[in-house]
């Protein structure tokens, strides 16, 4: 018989409310699961046992009582790092925010628990959400569930891995510049970035406050709209979140594609590309072919420019939003400090990690007198023209198709470079600068064991377009994912 933790969401709160199982039970099977796999996988920073058995208490007792226990419910989620929780410690992978607990929770975390969801704890990420491996946490190493010696991604790379490793049915992450679709596609899971506006970002502790967006990474697309159903909607605390209506995404998985048009962009087809990536992704795009999409060729000019843009633009913003952890008000204060100039300095130098500082002071540079008009303002010139890039290529296509990263997942330590790493968010970080949803579903397995990605991007607030796609996709490509074995092992 498949264990409880294997199930998805939906397939959970289907059985909880039937009867089949009671949410303590699969509490207790995810619980169980943590306790085998965690010490191999270290996705978990925080794991909350005792609430959320208590959690899972209410649940049964609403469906005894013949009230509806909410979509999502029974269905326990792991939360990143980075979102603001009265439970436990919202530390952001930092040292400068050990210990800290939120007076507050996110409104994604409100939402999740309206809709019945049970929270397990928190997992782990790169430091402020700025890294592609989670090796830039203050907390610890996670690993990837395919392969123990091999990164799980980053930002969301806790998120990832504790979906691949069943530690949860889903979890939720944030996206900057592909946090959320690159670690999904490194760990074969789905991952959805929505639509800048679509999730209200209150709660979650800023990287870059107009690129930032929340998102699910789940075991499959349906478990993708209904985790979206829960946390979309504006929000009267965030003014960036849009006023729209929110469909139900979950009517947009028809399995079918007859008569949408997808675009390829001949940008994301170059060397850059390992060639077990392009292969595996061409297969997909041969299977969206076959059940009646019509694949076209589009062009995105700019897409070169992407990651130099979005590296002025996001440690410009960055740099603005850490200035508050300044060891006055909260978090870290380095204490035998002689003056106020000291403590400003020694906490954050200690208090910060290397890449977040490199970040910090790399925005700082670009915002400075004389430098603002070279680097930051023309960054937000090319920001726009990556923008029109896509509107014109939305023109002759419904849909964009292509890699979610140019590799499958990396060894520890392979990318020292910090530019090398950089590119690891070559075909994500486009989204975000032109504030477009995206989805990452998982596409195949190289020579090695190790996932590929096929990301699907729509035109604004169209996520039943992609998620549509996706669904397709996932229902006819004619093959399993299988289980990561967590194990360790030498890669080809």
């Amino acid at each position: 018989m498949t264990p409880w933790y294997q199930k998805t969401a939906w397939e959970t709160r289907r059985a909880v409310v039937a009867g089949d199982i009671t949410a303590a039970a699969v509490v207790e099977s995810y619980l169980g699961r943590i306790r085998e796999a965690d010490g191999k996988v270290d996705a978990y920073t925080q794991v909350w046992q005792d609430s959320a058995l208590a959690q899972a208490a209410e649940v049964d007792a609403a469906v005894q009582r013949g009230d509806d226990p909410g979509p999502l419910a029974g269905a326990p989620v792991s939360l990143k790092e980075v979102l603001c929780t009265q439970q436990g410690h919202t530390t952001c992978g930092s040292r400068i925010l050990n210990g800290f607990r939120s007076p507050y929770d996110a409104t994604a975390v409100q939402r999740l628990a309206n809709a019945g969801a049970i929270f397990l704890g928190k997992v782990n990420m790169d430091e402020f959400a700025m890294g592609s491996s989670t090796e830039n946490s203050s907390i610890k190493r996670t690993r990837n569930p395919w392969n123990l010696d091999c990164v799980p991604g980053g930002s969301s790379g806790g998120s990832a891995a504790s979906v691949a490793a069943d530690e949860c049915a889903f979890s939720i992450g944030s996206d900057t510049g592909g946090s959320i679709r690159q670690p999904a596609a490194l760990c074969g899971c789905v991952g959805v970035k929505p639509t800048y506006g679509r999730v209200s970002r209150y709660g979650l502790v800023a990287f870059a406050s107009s690129l930032d967006q929340i998102g699910p990474l789940t075991k499959d697309v349906r478990d993708a709209a209904v985790v979206l159903n829960a946390l979309c909607g504006q929000d009267p605390h965030d003014a960036t979140s849009a006023p729209l209506p929110v469909p139900d995404f979950t009517k947009a998985l028809t399995g079918d594609v007859r008569g949408l048009r997808l675009g390829l962009p001949r940008e994301f087809f170059t060397e850059d590309l390992g060639p077990e990536m392009r292969q595996r992704v061409e297969l997909a795009v041969d299977v969206l072919r076959a059940q009646g999409a019509e694949v076209v060729e589009v062009s995105l000019p700019h897409t070169g420019y992407g990651v130099a843009v979005y590296y002025i633009i996001a440690t410009a913003e960055a740099s603005a939003n850490l200035a508050r952890f300044d060891g006055v008000r909260y978090g870290y204060r380095y204490k035998d400090a002689r003056n106020i100039r000291e403590m400003y300095v020694r906490t954050k130098s200690e208090g910060f990690g290397q890449e977040v500082q490199r970040r910090i002071l790399l925005g700082t540079y670009v915002l400075s007198s004389g430098y603002y008009d070279a680097y930051y303002l023309k960054a937000q010139k090319v920001r726009a023209l990556i923008k029109r890039d896509f509107d014109q290529a939305f023109e002759h296509c419904d849909a964009i198709v292509g890699p979610t990263s140019p590799t499958p997942a990396f060894a520890f330590g392979a990318k020292s470079d910090p530019l090398e790493m950089y590119l690891s968010d070559i075909y994500t970080i486009s989204a975000n600068l032109a504030a477009l949803p995206g989805v990452s579903v998982p596409c195949g397995v190289t020579e090695a064991g190790l996932p590929a990605g096929l990301q699907i991007l729509g035109r604004p607030f169209e996520e039943e377009t992609v998620l549509r796609i996706a669904h397709c996709y996932e229902q006819h490509r004619g093959f399993d994912m299988g289980k990561p074995a967590l194990k360790s092992h030498a890669r080809q």
